[in-house]
């Protein structure tokens, strides 16, 4: 399992997530992340932002709950096996 680590550009703090799942709905990308391996871990689905061509990636987390339902059934189906809930 891939593992990346994001920077918080107000405070430079690190926090590290395991990439569960990578998909792309109308134009833009998204991944789902854990905190940790266990089943228990908490997840976030995150967009990118970045524009072709960037060094760095740039990911918000979905907050809008109409394209947290669509890309959530997205990866619920690529991930037979795991119920995700928020």
């Amino acid at each position: 399992m891939e593992k990346i680590t994001f920077i918080q550009e107000e405070t430079g703090e690190k926090t590290e997530f395991f990439v569960l799942e990578e998909t792309r709905l109308n134009g833009k990308n998204y991944i789902l992340v854990a905190d940790s391996e266990e089943e228990d871990g908490e997840a976030l689905i995150l967009k990118d932002l970045s524009a072709d061509g960037d060094q760095e990636a740039v990911y918000e987390i979905v907050e809008d709950d109409q394209e947290l339902e669509s890309v959530m059934g997205i990866f619920e189906q690529l991930l037979e096996d795991v119920d995700i809930t928020f």
